[in-house]
């Protein structure tokens, strides 16, 4: 049975993205200076997500890890707009066994309560359409709730499944006293909360022998030990007195581990590791658990990782998210994590986020020329020396 896949999201008139669409792969990369709408695009999805699934209010985008915002804020405000628009407009294109879908919405931000209002919503299938209400619909229906899980006319398994590979998205923004254990994550989801929460419940679902080899997901578990050079062996534990100081907070499972260099009574938990190790782990767990997202973002990527490691990082999180068929979009900082992307594979995609003279948000796809290969330059070189966009203009 033929994969979905996602073709083109488009977005209007929602924070600085005023008016873009781009063609996603499975791995989706998003590189520029700060404040130039990455993030938003991955909100963006989110609200999609949260429309397409649910309904769109508070609760549904705090789980989706949107930033909340007031309601003016949502909508682009530019200067350079003489009329502004009513709505944000959000849309989704997928194909599947030759059949191509689209998802759409024109929704109104907050006014009354903390609820979106659909204003319309539609859903075609190679171009014709399955199902649509907006305003003028004659039918009475609940203009906070989104129909597209609910309706009859899209109860068959492709509308279905394509449901379902969107609605769990969340935005993924692990941080270090989360991971460590010592902090409540304030978003749980399954198996992993956004901000790294449950990551030893998640782990202890990874371990597993294989013809007498240790594995941890699909991966064997000498080649994760290579990542974190100084470990000698990482598992997941219950809080004991001998490893973890009583007055440290803690989970009911733990992540050990034990250096390579010390005596193997010196084991220790997370809270004493180096927070590399666990971002690590936080991103192969994230990619290979089964109960993870379909579709989902990490915002920050590269955050507490030395360039060298996420650069292995980003190659290996990317051959992984490919072979689960996931889709997953992120943003990163670091130059080393371009490195790790294989460009020549089309399901791995570089985008950049620039803002024109108006200040919209304009994304742009990166793809390997003949150009761009005559240079002989590494792709952190190149993005470097402003030559892939997505740089700030500096003096």
């Amino acid at each position: 049975m033929e994969d979905m896949k996602i073709t083109e999201i488009s977005i209007q008139n929602f924070k600085s993205l005023y008016n873009v669409s781009f063609e996603p792969g499975k791995l989706n990369v998003f590189i520029g200076a700060n404040g130039s709408g990455k993030s938003s695009v991955l909100e963006a999805v989110g609200v999609l997500s949260a429309a397409m699934t649910d309904r769109v209010n508070t609760n549904s985008l705090q789980r989706k890890g949107v930033r909340l915002s007031t309601s003016a804020l949502y909508k682009s405000k530019f200067s350079s707009i003489l009329k502004e628009s009513k709505t944000v407009y959000l849309a989704i294109k997928w194909c599947k066994e030759e059949n191509a879908y689209e998802y759409a919405t024109h929704l109104t931000v907050p006014t009354d309560d903390d609820s979106w209002k659909y204003f319309a919503e539609s859903v075609t299938c190679n171009g014709e359409k399955i199902y649509g209400r907006s305003n003028a619909s004659s039918a009475q229906m609940n203009n906070k709730v989104g129909y597209y899980t609910i309706s009859e006319a899209l109860s068959g398994r492709d509308y279905v499944e394509a449901g379902k590979y969107v609605a769990d998205y969340g935005i993924y923004q692990p941080d270090t006293l989360t991971l460590r254990g010592t902090v409540p994550d304030p978003i749980q989801v399954n198996p992993i909360g956004l901000n790294g929460g449950r990551l030893a419940e998640a782990m202890s679902d990874l371990f597993y022998e294989n013809d007498g080899d240790l594995m941890f997901g699909s991966m064997f578990m000498e080649d994760v030990l290579e990542l974190i050079d100084w470990a000698a062996e990482f598992k997941v534990s219950k809080p004991k007195k001998s490893i973890l100081n009583p007055g440290v907070p803690s989970t009911q499972q733990i992540i050990e581990f034990r250096d390579k260099y010390l005596k193997d009574t010196a084991a220790f938990t997370g809270y004493d590791a180096s927070e590399g190790a666990l971002y690590v782990l936080f991103m192969l767990a994230l990619a290979m658990h089964k109960k993870t997202p379909k579709m989902f973002a990490i915002d920050s990527f590269d955050h507490a990782l030395n360039p060298r490691l996420a650069k292995k990082v980003t190659e290996l999180f990317s051959n992984i998210v490919i072979q689960q068929n996931k889709t997953v979009f992120m943003t990163t900082h670091n130059p080393l994590v371009l490195d790790g992307l294989d460009l020549t594979n089309d399901d791995i995609r570089l985008f950049t986020t620039d803002r024109n003279k108006d200040g919209h948000v304009e994304i742009r796809r990166v793809q390997v020329s003949e150009e761009l290969l005559g240079l002989k330059q590494p792709l952190s070189r190149l993005w470097i020396n402003g030559l892939l966009g997505g740089v700030p203009e500096l003096l």
